[in-house]
């Protein structure tokens, strides 16, 4: 009898970005000549790579990324289209409570993002309470939102009143504290890069 031989399909993706570093190369009114010299390879290969005729090693596609200026990303994005998308349902949110505050996350930061890692989360704050971990400031952005009551945010020796709508962004980095001031309770929407309470 004849053997029957199982073969797996593997669907390779290949990368073509000719007609971007082409599209690039021209406008800025460079030969494929000037390139080629300044990246150091053949005018032929250039040639052939912008026809996507060939893939470039990693070392030349970099050489040619720096002659031209190029962000690797802007190469590279229509192949990574597969974002990491995160819903939070509204009943299923995490809260953290510190004291009298609670705080309600609206967004989950993604791990790999590192310092560009965004988080957000509403902040319920009673009347005359007022947060307590930016006492001492710490690396970053925030943005705030206010939605509903009235507030203030100590900021360094500073004080800003914030009512329904206003919103409010500063670097992290100095001392901060938002306190409820009105006869209500404070809700803000807090947006901080990158994430420090959800992390």
């Amino acid at each position: 009898m004849e053997a029957t031989t199982n073969k797996t399909d593997i669907s390779v993706k290949t990368y073509h970005f000719g007609e971007k570093i082409r599209a690039v190369r021209e406008k800025k009114h460079m030969t494929l000549k000037t390139v080629a010299q300044q990246a150091g390879v053949s005018e032929s290969l250039i040639s052939q790579i912008e026809r996507n005729r060939v893939s470039p090693a990693i070392d030349t596609l970099l050489s040619l990324a720096n002659v031209l200026d190029l962000n690797l990303e802007y190469l590279f994005e229509e192949y990574n289209q597969r974002r990491p998308v995160s819903v939070v349902h509204a009943g299923e949110r995490r809260t953290i409570h510190e004291e009298e505050i609670i705080y309600e996350e609206v967004s989950k930061p993604h791990e790999k993002d590192g310092q560009n890692s965004i988080e957000s989360y509403i902040i319920t704050i009673p009347t005359g309470g007022k947060t307590h971990r930016g006492h001492y400031g710490h690396f970053g952005q925030e943005l705030g939102i206010i939605l509903e009551g009235t507030g203030s945010l100590i900021y360094q020796n500073s004080k800003y009143v914030l009512e329904q709508g206003d919103s409010i962004s500063f670097s992290a980095s100095a001392p901060h504290t938002l306190e409820n001031t009105g006869e209500k309770q404070l809700k803000a929407l807090w947006i901080v890069t990158p994430a420090q309470r959800f992390v």
